[in-house]
């Protein structure tokens, strides 16, 4: 009886805190155009979460990742590189769930939902999104630069290091809309959490 309620109150002195925020580094392999091969993102992540109870809680999240495009042989000018630096912006807020609780450790699902930016064209030397690389190639190998949706699900897994800091991990489903068609993306974040203010 004397551990069952000193792991109640541990949990308690872990979760029972209003807000949560968290830095992290991200990994995604994203698709920066129709027919072109999926390139490596890494970002960075932070984010704010408002917990008002010890398992539910509503999160702000923001996020860059920063990557190089492939587009193969395709030069259109004697300047032009194919592998032009991309990158991309998001905001999204959604709701947090911790449905697994113990001292040292919990598990959580995230659903957000919000606006992404992406830039594709800022370094292909003025060439735009590559609409005609060359004959008998048609379309643009690059998304337009520009704003969409993005929606991510995740589980995210904390390992408490002490009641108010914590080591985080979450794998992730990342969707947006380019180029009028969904990119579906999976990738984690990883990172430091910390929990202030009492409930």
């Amino acid at each position: 009886m004397r551990r069952e309620q000193r792991r109640a109150t541990a949990i308690h002195d872990a979760y029972d805190h209003k807000w949560e925020s968290f830095a992290d580094m991200g990994y995604q392999r994203f698709q920066p155009g129709p027919s072109l091969q999926r390139t490596t993102f890494w970002g960075w992540e932070t984010g704010l979460t408002r917990f008002t109870s010890e398992r539910l809680g509503y999160t702000l999240d923001g996020r860059g990742y920063d990557g190089t495009a492939y587009t193969g042989n395709y030069l259109l000018t004697q300047d032009y590189s194919n592998r032009p630096r991309i990158s991309e912006y998001d905001v999204m807020l959604g709701p947090t769930y911790r449905f697994y609780l113990q001292p040292k450790y919990s598990i959580a699902g995230r659903v957000l939902g919000g606006w992404a930016y992406g830039n594709f064209t800022g370094d292909t030397n003025g060439e735009g999104s590559l609409c005609n690389p060359s004959p008998g190639v048609s379309g643009c190998l690059l998304y337009h630069t520009g704003s969409t949706y993005a929606i991510s699900a995740s589980v995210v897994a904390e390992y408490n290091l002490s009641p108010n800091v914590g080591f985080r991990l979450a794998p992730e489903y990342f969707a947006t809309g380019f180029g009028s068609s969904l990119q579906n993306t999976r990738g984690f974040t990883a990172g430091i959490v910390y929990r202030f203010g009492k409930q």
